[in-house]
């Protein structure tokens, strides 16, 4: 049964939106009301499946310390399919705060590792896990590296994982692709990867160049196109169940779990927001220069 939000449900999101509060700030997304609020909304979630109840992903999106509303998706979707290990990698962090994953770390006390190639972010990132209550006695690993296929493994196993993890993040503006290509350290139950919908519904990879950083020749000229990267999904043992509400923002879930509840979406059910029909255009431009068709 597929249902929308009711009433009570409405309630909570509202309150793990932060509206209770008409202040906004860094402290507040760790408040005992987002913390509470979100909980609520957790076994809501696992009371509705457990009674036949689904729910659109797009119903479910709030922002916490996500950049869109990934933060709710991925409540959402943990709820559909369980936490097993309370663990996070996320490779192109930032500073770790404004991260799909920092949200789990904070909230929900999950262990991680934050990795990014700008100094500045890292230390950052350290500082305010350092001095966060929630994570001051065992804050998340952070590492300031230039992420390349070559050394992704290596450095995740390096930083004390292996095997499962329930969520992987990638978000590089460049070789996304490659990277998550290359993994196989780890094995995700779920990863949210940046795409490149400029590229529309061609299957096309920028080739890999290990020294690249953005923006490269052209600011538009990196990446994979959505259909390419749900391909590599396919080729990992993943399935593709949604996307931030622009369509980039892709999340991919193992094959096995959860299927009944989240089911695989066609790559053209994430390509409907109008923004993504302007962004086409931008193909126009580097259409004929080289690409990996897969």
């Amino acid at each position: 049964m597929l249902i929308s939000l009711k009433a009570t449900a409405k309630r909570y999101l509202r309150k793990a939106l932060g509206l209770v509060s008409s202040e906004w700030s860094i402290h507040a997304k760790n408040s005992p009301s987002i913390k509470i609020s979100q909980r609520m909304l957790y076994n809501f979630y696992r009371y509705a499946i457990s009674q036949g109840g689904r729910f659109r992903l797009s119903d479910t999106g709030f922002r916490v310390y996500s950049q869109f509303e990934e933060d709710g998706i991925l409540l959402y979707i943990f709820a559909a399919i369980g936490v097993e290990h309370k663990t996070f990698i996320d490779i192109g962090s930032g500073d770790g705060i404004n991260s799909n994953c920092a949200n789990f770390a904070v909230n929900f006390g999950w262990r991680g590792l934050f990795v990014d190639g700008n100094p500045s972010n890292i230390e950052s990132g350290k500082n305010y896990y350092a001095a966060n209550p929630d994570t001051v006695l065992y804050p998340p690993t952070f590492v300031q590296a230039f992420v390349q296929t070559e050394n992704i493994n290596q450095l995740i196993q390096d930083n004390g994982f292996a095997g499962g993890v329930d969520l992987m993040s990638i978000d590089i503006d460049g070789n996304d692709y490659w990277i998550w290509d290359a993994l196989t350290v780890v094995e995700p139950r779920v990863v949210i990867i940046e795409t490149h919908i400029e590229y529309g519904m061609n299957s096309i990879v920028v080739p890999y160049d290990k020294d690249y950083r953005y923006p490269g020749k052209h600011p538009d000229y990196h990446g994979a196109s959505p259909v390419a990267m749900e391909k590599l999904a396919q080729k990992k043992g993943y399935r593709l169940v949604g996307a931030n509400s622009y369509g980039f923002n892709t999340i991919y879930i193992k094959k096995g779990l959860g299927e009944d509840i989240l089911p695989a979406v066609p790559v053209e059910s994430i390509m409907q927001h109008p923004r993504n029909h302007e962004r086409l255009k931008l193909f126009e431009a580097i259409k004929d220069w080289d690409y990996i068709h897969v």
